[in-house]
């Protein structure tokens, strides 16, 4: 079953909400004060060290599965945050080890097989009435017409709302805490921007060819000015609680 809010027709990415900085909705829904947190997918933990920076009394946990992107994390150590290198579906820790588990635009890249399994290990290392917090973006708007050129993720995306509905009707381990909509402004300097950041990341190979990257170049110049390229991505925010 897919989430029959994700598939309701899209607001108009310009019609949502900006939010510019994600931390001040995550404090406002879960409170950040001097929690024990894991984000699961961490990528370059820009959030994480952020978040320290601003509630140091938290201790952070980033895991990453990107072999590449984890050597640099260790090479930058930042007080409180502990970096370790694993996927959401076979967490290291005890159970009940953090108040607050984080995926920001990565259940999506959980192999589908092992979305559900995902779930249950996040519950499993949750305390009793600990939240997670899963920020997805939505398929749709400007820059993932863009994106999907290449890196169409009409599937992974639709399947990973679909894995939240079934942790949720199975109604052992968690319950809907909220649910928000909102937009966030992305901006590229150029198209030699855009394609490093987005077209070849460490973490995937998207198999470019030379026709491929004209094609995209194609559809994005028509989106650069002088000041560069902006674009607004729709997320999509779900608030999962921990049964006790």
């Amino acid at each position: 079953m897919i989430s029959a809010s994700y598939l309701e027709p899209l607001q108009p990415p310009d019609s949502l909400p900006l939010q510019e900085d994600e931390l001040v909705l995550m404090d406002r829904l879960m409170g950040l004060s001097n929690q024990r947190i894991i984000e699961l997918g961490c990528g370059n933990a820009r959030t994480a060290r952020q978040l320290l920076q601003r509630w140091p009394a938290c201790q952070v946990t980033g895991l990453e599965v990107d072999a590449i992107q984890h050597e640099r994390n260790l090479a930058h150590p930042q007080e409180g945050l502990n970096f370790v290198a694993a996927g959401a579906q076979d967490i290291p820790f005890a159970d009940a080890s953090f108040d607050i588990a984080v995926m920001l635009k990565s259940l999506h890249h959980v192999p589908m097989p092992l979305m559900d399994q995902a779930l249950s290990e996040v519950a499993r290392v949750l305390k009793p009435g600990g939240f997670l917090y899963v920020s997805e973006p939505i398929y749709g708007g400007a820059l993932n017409e863009l994106i999907r050129l290449y890196n169409d993720e009409g599937v992974v995306r639709p399947a990973a709302q679909a894995a939240l509905d079934r942790a949720l009707a199975d109604g052992r381990q968690w319950e809907a805490a909220g649910e928000e909509r909102f937009a966030q402004s992305v901006h590229y300097a150029d198209f030699e921007d855009f394609a490093k950041r987005m077209m070849y990341p460490s973490f995937a190979d998207h198999h470019i060819t030379e026709e491929m990257l004209a094609k995209v170049r194609g559809v994005y110049e028509p989106h650069q000015t002088p000041n560069g390229a902006d674009f607004v991505r729709p997320m999509h925010v779900r608030l999962l609680r921990r049964k006790a």
